[in-house]
């Protein structure tokens, strides 16, 4: 391939003769070779392409094979074709809003665009589909138990006093509401000390038994909750006990701690081996880089183990059956008694043939998605914040202690007992440079006579 190249314009022999001879022999300036984009041969530019998301052509390409899908898919169903059904009509309306879109988008991309625009509709209409799936249950939920929610005593008694013949002006859901927080808060503080601990040690502590447990740990996922049930039931009969909140928070904790493990584990594996290469050579051991490097680094993530842990063991109604049975009044103590929880009451409302039970397990169903909302928005306040990303007290504490350090290591190197005060130990003043003289200059006749010679 034969390029035109031009050399830039430089300064000619004559010209550099007839310069002054000043100071040393004056060469002649590097020669840069450029391509002329005016020439034939050379190369054309290449289009500069849009990263935007959206455009508005994109919108119009949208909108236009949307109503298109509508309206043919509405001739075959009503004109043209025997068809009919919700579900056959919305399908054959997004294949056509596919091949449509797709071939509007032909007319003025190419290929790979093409396949790019396809694969971003796919994406966005699946995502659309899950968020219309999950308020369409919200919304449902809510209508349904909108009724029993605009009366006070629903969140301030509990059901000993009312049947299932009073009206909504009387009982509550408050007992299953403390019966559900005393649950899940045992179940916690047995689920997140087992569960971080067992994938810490999976991953700082690899082998063959840590391989076995990792094994058992993906099995226990996919338990069936009434399993856990009948196992915590078989052990409260063994031994005679009775059931209890206690019992059931021990079936919950064997439903959250594989979820948590599982999670956790993922988590501390991202860390990055550097900082725990970078512990190790300052001296730190296993434990120290484990508390002091790789927690702090995966809290968000740890958090969102929790979280998930959370929402497996919050809805579960067998277990709770199980163990805790069912009851209508409080009882604040999980080690002896019946107690509820919210799902389950919700099961025992809706269960029922009276339209105001019905209601009201609507509004225990409203209920526990509002509490479980609260509970991770407050985990999430605790341990939301990323690696390095440090609250104004956590600044201000890393602040004194770093001059609470400077002030020990200064106090050491000049030899002052602890507990004293000295001048000596302030930090030191900003060294100022001194002002710059300028050189001296030299006389006027020197520099003729030797402009001279």
């Amino acid at each position: 391939m034969t390029d035109v190249l031009n050399r830039a314009e430089a300064p000619t022999t004559n010209e550099v003769q007839d310069a002054p001879a000043i100071g040393p022999e004056v060469t002649p300036a590097k020669t840069t070779w450029t391509r002329d984009g005016n020439e034939p041969d050379a190369a054309a530019p290449e289009p500069r392409r849009s990263t935007a998301t959206i455009r508005t052509v994109d919108v119009i390409r949208l909108i236009g094979s949307a109503m298109a899908a509508v309206g043919f898919t509405s001739w075959l169903f009503f004109f043209a074709l025997p068809l009919e059904g919700a579900l056959g009509f919305v399908l054959i309306t997004y294949g056509m809003f596919l091949l449509l879109f797709g071939i509007l988008t032909g007319f003025d991309e190419n290929r790979p665009t093409v396949r790019d625009r396809m694969a971003s509709v796919v994406m966005h209409s699946l995502a659309f589909l899950l968020l219309l799936a999950l308020f369409s249950v919200v919304i449902y939920t809510f209508g349904r138990g909108l009724e029993p929610l605009g009366f006070i005593n629903f969140f301030t008694e509990d059901m000993s006093n009312a049947g299932p013949l009073d009206d909504l002006d009387r009982g509550g859901v408050l007992h299953a509401v403390v019966g559900t927080l005393i649950m899940i808060s045992i179940a916690l503080i047995l689920t997140i000390p087992l569960g971080i601990l067992t994938a810490i040690f999976l991953t700082e502590y690899p082998g063959r038994f840590a391989r076995f447990v990792r094994t058992v740990v993906e099995a226990m996922t996919a338990l069936p909750s009434i399993v856990a049930g009948l196992f915590v039931y078989a052990i409260i009969v063994q031994f005679g006990f009775t059931r209890s909140g206690f019992a059931a928070a021990c079936a919950i904790t064997v439903m959250m701690l594989p979820i948590v493990v599982r999670s956790a584990d993922v988590v501390l594996r991202l860390v990055p081996s550097s900082l725990k290469e970078a512990a190790r050579a300052l001296g730190a051991s296993t434990w120290r880089t484990v508390w002091t490097v790789t927690m702090p680094t995966a809290r968000s993530g740890l958090t969102t183990a929790v979280i998930l842990g959370t929402a497996r063991g919050i809805g579960e109604t067998s277990p709770v059956l199980l163990t805790a049975g069912a009851t209508t009044f409080f009882n604040f103590n999980p080690f002896s008694g019946p107690m509820t929880s919210l799902p389950l009451t919700t099961f025992t409302f809706v269960k029922s043939p009276e339209l105001n039970f019905i209601a009201r397990g609507f509004g225990t169903a409203a209920v526990l998605m509002v509490l479980v909302v609260i509970l991770f928005l407050i985990a999430r306040a605790i341990g939301g914040r990323g690696p390095g990303q440090l609250s104004p007290r956590q600044q201000r504490s890393r602040s004194s202690a770093s001059r609470n350090d400077d002030y020990r290591f200064r106090a050491k190197e000049l030899g002052i007992a602890r507990g004293t005060k000295s001048s000596a130990l302030a930090p030191p003043a900003p060294e100022v440079p001194p002002p710059a003289v300028p050189p001296p200059s030299a006389p006027t006749d020197s520099i003729d006579q030797s402009t001279k010679d």
